[in-house]
């Protein structure tokens, strides 16, 4: 796989030759942080402001790269977590984001890469959530077709397809709707994913 973009848990780094960090898990370390001084509070919450209009600055980037924004971009990431602020735990977390400058700042070489990775976890999480409550399936053709229609609902769903619209087609070989594969494909010429890869 040449890029996946993921939260920082290491066992992702033996997957992929590039990895992208989700900037929403990164945000999630700031907000754990529990300042017990009213300035150190203020602190924090100025920097929560800095970082999410920096992550809206990045997916402006995104609709309109050009190489004098990516290197204001990388210039304004050293400055937002470079600078010490003088709360301690704040300035601390700020180091630990800056070793992963790179992992974060891939889309400045990729624009087509997201900046979060939300829908894919929501997904996951949505299918475990229905494994639960159905006690799981009793055979492994049982798993095998769980999985399979699981897969054909959230895929239809992104798409903006009828999931009973796309199954009735396929039963009745109407031929109305092509195959999901072709539409991702077909999607993906317009939405010219990948171009930064060939350059």
């Amino acid at each position: 796989m040449k890029t996946l973009l993921c939260d920082d848990a290491p066992t992702f780094k033996l997957l992929t030759d590039e990895l992208a960090l989700c900037w929403i898990h990164e945000g999630r370390h700031y907000k754990k942080l529990t300042p017990k001084v009213n300035y150190h509070q203020k602190l924090l919450e100025q920097f929560l402001d800095d970082f999410w209009d920096y992550y809206r600055e990045l997916l402006a980037y995104r609709d309109a790269p050009t190489l004098s924004t990516a290197h204001r971009l990388r210039s304004e990431f050293s400055r937002l977590f470079g600078t010490q602020s003088g709360y301690q735990q704040l300035d601390e977390r700020k180091r630990l984001t800056v070793t992963k400058i790179s992992e974060l700042l891939l889309v400045l070489d990729h624009p087509e890469l997201p900046l979060h990775n939300n829908p894919a976890e929501l997904a996951a999480r949505t299918m475990v959530r229905r494994r639960h409550i159905s006690y799981g399936t009793q055979t492994i053709e049982g798993t095998a077709s769980w999985d399979t229609f699981m897969s054909l609902v959230a895929t239809t769903r992104k798409l903006g397809l009828s999931f009973f619209e796309y199954v009735r087609d396929r039963i009745l070989r109407a031929g109305n709707i092509p195959s999901l594969a072709t539409i991702i494909y077909d999607r993906s010429c317009v939405n010219c994913f990948g171009l930064s890869w060939q350059k």
